[in-house]
């Protein structure tokens, strides 16, 4: 496994700086190995639900997990409130970072990752080769 690690700094979108990370380094199969930083705004997607709930306090990131690839990142991540109170669920764009995100990924060399739309799940679902 190759790894990569990014700093990303206040104001960046979590996914969207993910995603180009992913877009200009050729990843074809990645994993989130760690991410610990903080967030002014998350935007996650709740289980079993088709909205998205904005958040807008600071938190801490307790989490971040989910695959790479060039088709697409499928990102969760769990966060802590002030009082400690944890939640998560799907992450979407923009969960924009506090003082830091520290993140590293993991590239599976000999894997390639695709997501391909999937009519049972109505979302794109993971396709490994």
């Amino acid at each position: 496994m190759i790894t990569h690690a990014l700093r990303l700094t206040p104001g960046q979108d979590i996914k969207k700086e993910i995603t180009l990370y992913v877009q200009k380094n050729s990843i074809a199969a990645g994993v989130i190995l760690s991410c610990v930083g903080s967030l002014t705004r998350a935007t996650l997607r709740l289980a079993d639900e088709r909205i998205t709930k904005n958040y807008e306090e600071k938190f801490e990131i307790v989490s971040l997990t989910g695959t790479l690839s060039p088709d697409g990142c499928h990102l969760h991540m769990s966060i802590a409130n002030k009082d400690g109170h944890v939640f998560g669920g799907h992450m979407k764009d923009n969960c924009l970072v506090y003082s830091t995100a520290e993140i590293v990924i993991g590239v599976c060399e000999h894997l390639a990752f695709t997501r391909v739309h999937d009519n049972d799940t109505g979302f794109k679902e993971l396709q490994i080769k």
